[in-house]
């Protein structure tokens, strides 16, 4: 075979389909409804959107442990929703509305109409137009079509890999995973830009205030303040980083967003009564599906167990592992293994769970009954010393249960006791006991006369920072008061 004269060829077909498919490529620009704006879009047609949306939305609800079945919520998120996509300049998609049932604060959208807000995000919205606007700004990434254009581009820069794969049989393959995995990406700064002002003029033609984008946010930044400090961080390390390090900040964009617009005409309606009476008796914090925090205490109802962690450490719970932080950087993870293993727990612990570890002091152990295995390894980090000790223990069922404690190795002999005693707080709860454990629930209430920011705070049941979780709650700064007949937010067991 000639080498060189085969080269030649390939090289001049490589050329060939790349002209190609840069020439095509430039056929996939077009004038934008929303923006004005000609952009490039690639080969994703609006159907394509939407399939790529309708294949992507029962991964999410997954993810997010679910739909939140409330039917007036969904019934008054939908109606929001719909009133501001026919405000739009593509009320006809076929818009997918979706409350999540998450304490997370978060809000997105998918091609195709897909809108997502979480019930999180619904408590800490003080009224309607807040929620509107969090809605409006994600809607605006749909009629942007900022998805097509991340897939378009992924096309101008990979011209040359995609010719490749052409060549070599492949490319097929290749642009649908482009086609996914755009869908998902991250917004440029521009692009999240331009979703705030269309956000802006949707909220405007719904009679919305515009105010409230940035009323919101300035919410959500005092709530990550707070969560800051619970993780025992400084509050101000939120203003430190932005979304993306390239972004400016999120409320600096949105005021801008907002003088951009400023000949829209601003609408006038807030409806805080409206929607702080839909949500009372909204779910707050864990489901049970999810598992409670209760001060030092994790419990899973529906699974049926619980463990407690030493006093100093702070739980957090999210899908995948419950975390509890404690000093100077130590740490307890809870989960559970994917796959069943039904060996021994100590070549478990060796050879699949730390497969890449070298272990130490591996040996068997009984927690609360139950067959379990314990093993421990020391790492370097940032030219510091840290110790690690994991527990694996058989669960119900088939599960494994795993406990992961990170320690600085000058703290571990001061923590071991407590770190022991976590290890045999793991055990099993009773159908009885199981049921006594019920979801926090948001209730709305009237301020009377006597009532003040330290009577609601104090009633609320947490243990420490009552009173700025309350404040957050409300979007209270720290000088206000409250007034007779306002109503307010508060926690209820």
């Amino acid at each position: 075979m000639n080498f060189v004269g085969n080269r030649k060829k390939v090289l001049n077909l490589f050329g060939g389909v790349g002209l190609a498919l840069t020439t095509a490529a430039l056929s996939g620009c077009s004038i934008n409804p929303a923006t004005g704006e000609q952009s490039f879009t690639g080969f994703m047609s609006p159907a394509d959107e939407k399939r790529i949306g309708a294949q992507e939305h029962p991964k999410i609800l997954k993810q997010f442990s679910g739909a939140y079945k409330d039917p007036v919520i969904t019934a008054y998120v939908n109606n929001i929703g719909n009133k501001l996509a026919q405000k739009s300049e593509m009320p006809n998609i076929g818009w997918t509305f979706t409350v999540l049932n998450s304490d997370q604060i978060n809000a997105f959208a998918l091609p195709g109409g897909y809108v997502y807000v979480t019930r999180g995000l619904m408590a800490l919205a003080g009224n309607e137009a807040e929620l509107a606007g969090v809605m409006a700004h994600e809607i605006g990434h749909v009629t942007a079509r900022h998805t097509a254009q991340r897939y378009g581009g992924s096309i101008l820069t990979g011209v040359g890999s995609l010719a490749a794969g052409i060549l070599l049989g492949g490319g097929a393959g290749d642009l649908a995973n482009v086609l996914s995995h755009a869908a998902l990406q991250s917004y440029s700064r521009n692009q999240e830009f331009e979703a705030d002002s269309l956000g802006v003029r949707y909220l405007s033609r719904g009679n919305y205030t515009t105010k409230a984008m940035a009323s919101f946010l300035s919410k959500l930044r005092r709530h990550s303040q707070l969560q800051a400090k619970l993780r025992g961080k400084n509050e101000q390390s939120v203003d430190q980083v932005s979304m993306l390090s390239t972004h400016p900040r999120t409320l600096e964009r949105v005021q801008r967003a907002i003088q951009r617009a400023a000949g829209s005409k601003s609408g006038t309606f807030t409806g805080p009564v409206e929607y702080l009476e839909k949500l009372h008796g909204l779910m707050f914090g864990d489901d049970p599906v999810q598992g409670f925090i209760r001060g030092t205490a994790f419990i899973h109802p529906k699974m049926r167990f619980r463990f407690d962690v030493p006093d100093g450490f702070r739980l957090f719970n999210s899908p995948s592992a419950v975390v509890a932080r404690g000093p100077a950087g130590s740490i307890i993870q809870f989960d559970t293994a994917r796959k069943p293993y039904n060996g021994r727990l100590t070549a478990y612990i060796q050879n699949v769970w730390m497969r890449k570890l070298r272990m130490s002091g591996l040996e068997t152990i009984t927690v609360n009954g139950r067959p379990g295995a314990t093993g421990s390894a020391r790492l370097r980090r940032n030219g510091k010393a840290i110790d690690l000790r994991f527990v694996a223990t058989r669960g119900q069922g088939e599960r494994i249960y795993r406990l992961l404690f990170l320690t600085p190795s000058h703290l571990t002999n001061k923590l071991s006791l407590g770190l022991r005693q976590t290890t045999f707080s793991l055990r099993d709860i009773s159908e009885a006991e199981a049921a006594r454990y019920k979801p926090q629930r948001l209730a709305v209430k009237p301020v009377k006369a006597s009532d003040t920011v330290a009577s609601f705070a104090n009633r609320m049941p947490f243990k420490d920072f009552r009173e700025e979780r309350f404040r957050v709650l409300n979007g209270l700064d720290p000088q206000d008061g409250l007034r007779t007949g306002q109503l307010v937010k508060t926690v209820v067991e």
